[in-house]
């Protein structure tokens, strides 16, 4: 039986209809919506909200918990059944309805800055979400933009594509319209087609959607070219915190569960105790914590013009303590203009500004601020009309045109001066641009007088030229030769008022500014002196191709200036610092910044900049201003300290209570607390911790960029844990000798005391400063007083049996005042010790 042959793919096929190529009707674009899905790379089916809140009872301790609670209802212990289920349902529900508000607040703001793509609908060009994308689309393409999904090009004017991460293919591939011959049945030889995820360089193109979502090229083989990025600083270190907390956990539960085997203890009550301890020992709140904080940081960001596509990015910037930086646009106007057009000589050149007019006016490229600065001064282009060109790109670093005016055909070449000189053979002199040899002594010359302007402050371009035959059909690189060079263009970019005091705040806030610039030294040197920025060191791109990843590490260190640096160089910069343990922020705009943007802890960009850049970029700067990322580091570090204020409670003063419960296990005939008293302990220290995502932060926490140190929340767990067992053992010690406390009595006091310690510490942890002078969060102080009096008012309640509380004697409330304050002032004396050493540490650290 024959075996049928694949079809051809799809861009094989015979050209489409004219009416296919029209567009389609709203109400067409939404049936196929749809039929075909959401336009999404990987098929992410939103979950429903009981799903959602389902899934929460899949953490193994829920599942121990409600497995050991059904064991006591059939054992006939109801009501440990039921406080045990109704304090596990809370638990969850609580965690579920906070953790999902924030979520749905921050995903609403990523949306304000999702990548849009233009389509025809109706015959009218709009702009709509990428994942509304249907088969059928027309849409519109040009530099700059990501191709949205898989598509056949209708019309093309001078358009290429970078397609690398499909065809491994390191140079733009031009697109054009004519359908290849019947043998191109690969990605690299459709060149009619462009493919969902690759990014346009230059030029403009309509193309016709076929395929979307996870039927596109990119969407079939997602897993082999999707690489995870490197977990950023947040991410390590919350990683690490969580086998921390397991250790300990284990260890705890074991030796619980080996003394009850040894003293002939109940096993259920044994087991139930040993898992109600995991549970008071494990910060199951942190995730909720971490994320309502996050998101709150997201919201307050907004309000001050920054959006978080990513929020685990808003720790990372506040942890950022280095930030490379282009310069324009960032430390300039970014308001260019055309100062200076001269010959080679330095003379005043009309001819320079026509032949650099040309080549502006008919590039087809992302217009650059420069090419805007061109256009803003017409001459006219007569009869000129374009052959072809040769986009720019980042290796050659310039772009060409080919130009006819009915009788000559020019090439005419813009681009970086060094290159552009090194492709000249002659150079235009005198008032009638006669064309002389370029012998070394004149290239010394011409090199001296772009190198004279750049020291002025100046960003220089070189513009060459050079007559071909008529009939010369296509520009390609190889053209780019025996140029004659007509002069040079020289614009200004003044510095920003702003950037002057936002670099100082910057620095003044620990952060440290890497200048990574495509831009020559001179004038970045005369930027950095008119914004009182030393000059540390400087590294320009081809010293950083002769240096390998470990000699590259060595240097990064010392210099604050990356000059004449292409892509690849910026993305090796971004490595080098981190490999060196910094947290490291980029900041960029354009289709050249996206690895550097993927590379970094905290890629950053602004809403005007090109798509790949924002899609590529964690953060989005509604205003491209220093002083806007200023603000938005403060506000990481203040999402910072929330964070760690729950992670310092939960291992230190929890941590010092479950350690207790542990140790007192070893002496006492009966268990220090019920089960059911651990976990409605654990719930209540819950809720009054909910409010920490709203506290403020104390101004010294916000000075100075902090990372998630687990060495640092060791040592404070190490020092003030002990003192919370301590008091618990002298806790111990008044129950059975002073009170002479039974059983039900014992747990009882040792419940109120180990709940209004461990809740009220908060006032002290909170700050490393004295707590009277720093003010918490009302809402917080309002929640853990509330959980301290309800504790002390639980055993007096109606309920008080079900969770087996006496009430206690008169004397027991005098002793637990005085409990409370000892601990207290003795917590705050140790931290304040614990914090002298770690400043005498870091010091002695250097």
């Amino acid at each position: 039986m024959p075996i049928d042959s694949p079809p051809p793919p799809w861009w094989l096929e015979p050209p489409p209809a004219a009416d296919a190529t029209r567009g389609l009707s709203a109400e067409e674009a939404g049936a196929r919506l749809e039929r075909f899905g959401p336009n999404l790379f990987r098929a992410r089916q939103e979950r429903s909200l009981l799903r959602q809140y389902l899934s929460r009872f899949g953490n193994p301790l829920v599942i121990i918990l409600l497995v050991a609670s059904a064991v006591s209802a059939f054992t006939g212990e109801v009501a440990d059944f039921l406080i045990i289920a109704c304090i596990v349902l809370l638990s969850v529900t609580l965690d579920f309805v906070q953790e999902h508000r924030a979520n749905a607040a921050a995903e609403k703001l990523r949306q304000s800055v999702s990548v849009r793509a233009s389509v025809l609908r109706d015959g009218q060009t709009r702009e709509i979400a990428v994942a509304e994308v249907v088969p059928g689309d027309v849409v519109l393409l040009s530099a700059g933009d990501l191709v949205p999904a898989d598509a056949r090009v209708l019309e093309a004017r001078d358009f290429f594509v970078k397609q690398a991460l499909l065809t491994g293919e390191p140079y733009p591939v031009e697109k054009r319209a004519e359908t290849p011959p019947a043998t191109a049945v690969e990605l690299a030889e459709a060149g009619n087609a462009v493919f969902m995820g690759t990014s346009v360089i230059s030029g403009s193109a309509r193309a016709l959607v076929v395929e979307t979502g996870t039927r596109t090229a990119i969407g079939a083989i997602a897993d082999s070219v999707t690489r995870a990025a490197a977990p950023t600083s947040f991410e390590l270190g919350t990683r690490q915190f969580g086998l921390l907390i397991m250790r300990l956990t284990m260890l705890l539960v074991l030796f619980v569960l080996l003394v009850n085997a040894a003293f002939h203890r109940p096993l259920l009550e044994s087991f139930l105790f040993a898992v109600a301890l995991a549970v008071g020992l494990t910060p199951e709140l942190l995730p909720m914590v971490v994320s309502v904080t996050l998101s709150r940081g997201a919201m307050r960001m907004a309000r001050k013009q920054t959006i978080v596509k990513r929020l685990s990015a808003i720790q990372d910037l506040g942890s950022m303590d280095v930030l490379c930086t282009d310069k324009t646009g960032t430390l300039t106007e970014a308001s260019i203009r055309l100062e200076r057009q001269v010959d080679c000589r330095g003379q005043p050149s009309e001819r320079v500004l026509e032949l650099a007019y040309l080549n502006s006016f008919f590039e087809t490229g992302l217009k650059s601020p420069l090419d805007e600065a061109i256009l803003a001064r017409p001459v006219g282009t007569g009869a000129w009309r374009k052959i072809d060109e040769v986009p720019f790109d980042f290796e050659r670093r310039r772009v060409s045109v080919l130009i006819d005016d009915g009788t000559s055909r020019w090439l005419v070449v813009k681009g970086a001066p060094d290159d552009v000189i090194g492709l000249c053979t002659q150079y235009e002199s005198g008032p009638e641009a006669l064309a002389r040899p370029m012998d070394e002594s004149a290239r010394a010359a011409v090199h001296d007088q772009y190198r004279a302007l750049e020291q002025d402050g100046l960003r220089v371009l070189g513009i060459a030229w050079r007559p071909v035959a008529t009939d010369h059909p296509h520009a390609v690189v190889g053209d780019e030769a025996q140029l004659v060079l007509a002069g040079f263009a020289a614009f200004l970019d003044p510095p920003k008022a702003s950037a002057a005091p936002a670099l100082a705040a910057l620095a003044e806030s620990g952060v440290a500014i890497k200048i990574v610039t495509g831009d020559s030294d001179l004038v970045t040197r005369h930027v950095c002196r008119q914004l009182g920025v030393p000059v540390a060191g400087l590294l320009t791109g081809k010293e950083i191709d002769q240096l390998d990843d470990h000699a590259l590490c060595a240097r990064v260190e010392a210099a604050n200036l990356f000059c004449r640096v292409n892509p690849a160089q910026k993305e090796r910069v971004i490595r080098a610092l981190r490999a060196r343990g910094h947290v490291v922020g980029y900041l960029g705009d354009g289709i050249n910044d996206a690895p550097s943007l993927h590379a970094a802890d905290v890629g950053l960009s602004v809403d005007s900049a090109v798509d790949v850049a924002k899609e590529a970029a964690d953060m989005i700067l509604l205003k491209q201003d220093l002083q806007v990322l200023q603000a938005g580091v403060l506000e990481g570090r203040r999402t910072f300290g929330n964070i760690m204020k729950y992670i310092l409670m939960g291992t230190s003063s929890n941590f010092g209570n479950m350690f207790s419960m542990a140790g007192a296990a070893l002496f006492l005939p009966f268990l220090p607390m019920l089960p059911t008293q651990i976990l409605l302990n654990n719930i209540l220290y819950d809720v009054s911790e909910i409010a920490i995502p709203l506290d403020e932060v104390d101004d010294e926490e916000i000075r100075r960029p902090h990372a998630l140190d687990l060495e640092f929340i060791r040592d404070f767990m190490l020092v003030i844990g002990p003192i919370s067992s301590l008091f618990d053992f002298l806790t111990f010690y008044l129950m059975l000798r002073v009170l002479q406390a039974g059983e039900s009595l014992f747990q009882t006091g040792w419940f109120v005391e180990s709940l209004c310690t461990q809740v009220l510490v908060i006032f002290v942890i909170r700050t490393r400063s004295n707590p009277l002078r720093s003010r918490p969060y009302p809402v917080l102080t309002a929640a853990s007083l509330g959980i301290a009096a309800l504790a002390v008012l639980l055993p007096l309640l109606p309920l008080a049996g079900h969770f087996g509380f006496v009430p206690p004697p008169a004397a027991f409330y005098l002793i637990l005042g005085a409990m409370v304050l000892a601990y207290l002032l003795i917590v705050e004396l140790a931290k304040q010790g614990f914090y002298r050493w770690m400043r005498a540490r870091r010091a002695a650290r250097g």
